[in-house]
């Protein structure tokens, strides 16, 4: 069986974040696996695969910040929002200028209320908005404060051979958790009146972990079954500010008891005299208290 950590994955298109958490099941030979921010089927690139007592921390990998590179096509409009729906309307981009593009897309920066895509794995009353959309519901979803700290248009086309009259633009994007992309095409197109969806999108970055360091899930199963890469304490150095406890501290600490606080800002990780991960914590009232203890029982 896989030690605890985390598998930074290189998810490929086809795929759904679910089928990758099955595969990782059977490869790590334990049921105890998760993953750290859905990805849609035509998308690919970084997921986080937890594995055992790491998968407790998927949800602060979950809320971490995201990069991405995408392609939006102007001129359709589909409902989903990318290239998985079918094409609702299309819209001559004829007098659409590299300039109002860029505009559109800049107006989409900072902090915005963005309405999420319909179709999407957002719970609305119990029940996940892509299924009542598929059941003929027509769905308002509310927006949501998002932050998008970069937005560069990289290339602007209007050479696609398999569709007359479209411009495709290709862009970077750094993001908070809970930004669809998705919703950026959609958002541009409307703005310039033509429609917009996605044809293409690759997760570089989730928080510090990068595409650099994912793993294909055919390199996975070569080193099957000791697929995780990141193991647990390494992980948590990666992705929190660390504290070092003593002997006295990791006991306290270790059956749920508080330390004194030493002005971290949280949440952070708590090693052992021995290296090995305690807890996360944050501080509140002059104490530092769990949020979450992985020191084996």
């Amino acid at each position: 069986m896989s030690t605890d950590g985390l598998i930074v994955v290189d998810k490929p298109g086809g795929m759904t974040s679910h089928d990758v958490v099955a595969r990782i099941r059977r490869l790590a030979r334990t049921r105890r696996v998760g993953h750290g921010g859905t990805l849609d089927p035509m998308a690919t690139g970084v997921l986080v695969i937890g594995v055992g007592r790491a998968t407790r921390l998927l949800t602060y990998v979950i809320g971490a910040g995201k990069s991405y590179t995408a392609t939006i096509r102007l001129g359709q409009a589909t409902v989903t929002d990318d290239a998985e729906g079918d094409v609702i309307a299309t819209t001559s981009t004829v007098g659409v200028t590299d300039d109002a593009v860029r505009a559109a897309l800049a107006a989409q920066t900072g902090e915005i209320d963005q309405v999420p895509s319909a179709v999407s794995a957002i719970k609305i009353n119990g029940q996940r908005a892509y299924k009542r959309v598929r059941e003929g519901e027509i769905l308002e979803l509310p927006a949501r404060r998002v932050t998008i700290s970069q937005l560069d248009v990289r290339a602007i086309r209007r050479d696609a051979p398999d569709v007359v009259d479209v411009v495709d633009v290709d862009v970077e994007v750094t993001c908070s958790s809970g930004t669809y992309i998705r919703a950026i095409a959609r958002d541009a197109g409307l703005a310039l009146g033509v429609g917009g969806h996605l044809t293409a999108l690759r997760r570089t970055a989730v928080g510090g972990f990068t595409l650099a360091e994912a793993a294909t899930l055919d390199t996975l199963e070569q080193r099957a079954p000791d697929v995780v890469n990141l193991p647990l304490a390494a992980a948590a150095e990666r992705f929190f500010p660390r504290r070092d406890a003593t002997g006295d501290e990791a006991r306290v600490l270790g059956h749920g008891g508080p330390l004194d606080a030493v002005g971290i800002a949280g949440p952070y990780a708590v090693f052992g005299p021995d290296g090995g991960l305690i807890a996360i914590v944050s501080e509140r009232d002059g104490r530092a208290r769990a949020e979450i203890v992985l020191a084996p029982a």
